[in-house]
């Protein structure tokens, strides 16, 4: 089996268990393949927990939940030394941050200091307690969640540590379909029915995976509209009056190696061993949602960073 063929059966194995939400799971397995981590922004009770809990068991991987509350400490997340009265000695016990997926769940509900903890741990894959830091695994994805609906006892993310995800995922409600097929599905788990994946995908597959994405095909013409469309960003006035009034700051080069990661693993999944231009306009509102910052003009007038993205694609053209 290739490893495109065991990804897809992943992504099969998860759409069994979670309706209506395959922008959610694709989202998730692009970032698992371009090793990064994900930011999901939706209303409770939209399977975000139970996505990567079933993304999890369909790999041979550990998973871990964290729930953010204001009361947390960073080394909740992180670990701590222990003192051993036995030895006369302290060892350090490792904490939940060092598993293979893990999900943060209502990221905004920590103060600064545990967000930062966390965001440190996903730049830099470690962790550092006094003078000995410690690797975390090389299979290793953050999905953290979000709720947009409540603001008292939040901790907003500052946009900087925001550029520190993949992409931004933004999700809604399943229509009256979907809800009987969620409903019909609750009742057979509550019954002892859940689907069992006959082989997770390993963690020597998704690495191999990685490598078959970097390895994909990109034309210099394709790689050219990518680069414009972040210098869009940058130097909005430009390409349109329009960008010039709503960008008050553009992304920053990771952005830039964000879309061509992304890019290159949707097409890989896609079936193709190229990237298209249509790949990096299928992924670029979750890689810039997070990472542009409006004016007070855009946002006194009610404009988002999707409705500049839209603009962003109108101005640039495919070369």
């Amino acid at each position: 089996m290739s490893q495109r063929e065991a990804l897809l059966k992943l992504k099969d194995f998860i759409q069994q268990q979670i309706f209506g939400q395959e922008y959610l799971i694709e989202r998730m397995l692009i970032t698992l393949l371009a090793g990064g981590h994900l930011l999901v922004e939706g209303a409770p009770g939209l399977a975000k927990t139970k996505a990567i809990r079933a993304m999890a068991n369909g790999i041979e991987a550990e998973f871990q939940r964290i729930q953010f509350t204001p009361d947390l400490l960073p080394a909740d997340i992180t670990g701590t030394e222990i003192y051993r009265p036995e030895t006369a000695s302290f060892s350090f016990q490792q904490g939940p941050i060092f598993n293979h997926l893990v999900l943060a769940d209502e990221i905004n509900r920590a103060p600064a200091k545990v967000q930062s903890a966390l965001l440190e741990s996903m730049a830099e894959q470690q962790v550092s307690v006094g003078r000995a830091t410690y690797p975390l695994p090389e299979l290793f994805m953050v999905m953290a969640t979000q709720n947009p609906i409540e603001q008292e006892g939040t901790y907003p993310l500052p946009e900087a540590q925001l550029d520190r995800f993949l992409m931004h995922a933004r999700i809604g409600f399943p229509d009256a379909g979907l809800e009987r097929q969620i409903l019909h599905f609750a009742r057979g788990e509550a019954q002892g029915q859940e689907p069992v994946i006959q082989q997770p995908v390993s963690q020597q597959e998704i690495l191999a995976a990685r490598q078959e994405v970097l390895a994909l095909y990109m034309a210099d013409a394709v790689e050219e509209y990518l680069i414009q469309l972040i210098m869009a960003t940058r130097r909005p006035g430009e390409y349109h009056e329009q960008l010039a009034e709503w960008i008050e700051l553009g992304a920053s080069p990771r952005a830039t190696i964000a879309l061509d990661r992304c890019a290159r693993a949707h097409a890989w999944l896609a079936g193709r061993d190229f990237v298209s231009p249509e790949d990096v306009q299928a992924v670029v509102h979750d890689v810039l949602r997070h990472r542009l910052l409006l004016s007070f003009e855009a946002e006194a007038n009610g404009i988002d960073s999707d409705q500049a993205i839209t603009l962003l694609l109108d101005s640039v053209a495919v070369v």
